[in-house]
């Protein structure tokens, strides 16, 4: 079954889509709801489809040389994805999992490159896109090659900060296995090291947001890690 119109009309990679093109997208959208820890893409397969993020939240993964699997980065609603197999044909280059129930929508493999090759706004966008995906593939790298690994979980910390009116904050913290694949640990290791910051009162876990109460501390064991003798003792 198609997607409805509006539905369409809210995803940002068709915004000022004229209506009469809106409609035609929207019928040839068919869209599927997923469970957490289904699998939404596989790496290997045939590219098919490209997909947009209408709710939920998804996540790019791989394995490395030895077999772990690593994160690469969250899909929020809004975002599409798969885009670089629909347009060389090639295999998916990673796959991709729901980490919470997710609704999908998916564009077939022939519609998304016709829209691609024929609308100058959706080719800039997808430029401005790539871009976005190759400087984070390289911080992400960057941030791999950190050997200590409390380090590297701070580290990856520090990327999710953002400002609120009270603050920085991370808000939605990523499940602790999820953060632990991410910057290739275990998910004790990640909780080890979110238990340090808040044991320093840098950080202060409210649910599922983390306020940032020492924003310059907190950057400082990105960059230089953490004195484990500073941590107060029960």
């Amino acid at each position: 079954m198609s997607i409805a119109f509006e539905v369409a009309a809210n995803i940002p990679l068709f915004k000022d889509f004229d209506e009469p093109l809106l409609k035609k997208v929207a019928q040839l959208m068919t869209s599927r709801s997923f469970l957490s820890h289904d699998i939404v893409m596989r790496k290997g397969e045939t590219a098919d489809s490209l997909g947009f993020l209408l709710s939920g939240k998804l996540q790019v993964v791989d394995l490395s040389e030895e077999g772990r699997e690593i994160g690469i980065h969250f899909i929020l609603p809004g975002a599409y994805f798969g885009e670089l197999s629909v347009i060389d044909g090639q295999p998916r280059s990673a796959s991709v999992i729901s980490v919470k129930l997710s609704e999908v929508a998916f564009l077939p493999s022939n519609h998304a490159r016709e829209l691609i090759f024929h609308h100058p706004l959706i080719a800039k966008r997808l430029m401005t896109h790539f871009a976005q995906i190759v400087r984070a593939a390289s911080n992400q790298r960057t941030l791999l090659s950190i050997p200590n690994a409390f380090q590297r979980v701070y580290a990856q910390l520090h990327t999710f900060v953002r400002d609120s009116k009270d603050g920085q904050i991370i808000e939605g913290l990523p499940k602790q296995h999820e953060i632990a694949i991410m910057v290739n640990t275990s998910r004790e290791t990640v909780s080890r090291a979110i238990h340090t910051l808040m044991k320093l009162n840098i950080v202060e876990k409210q649910g599922t947001i983390l306020i940032v109460k020492k924003p310059e501390q907190l950057k400082h064991a990105a960059t230089v890690g953490v004195d484990e003798a500073s941590v107060p003792k029960k």
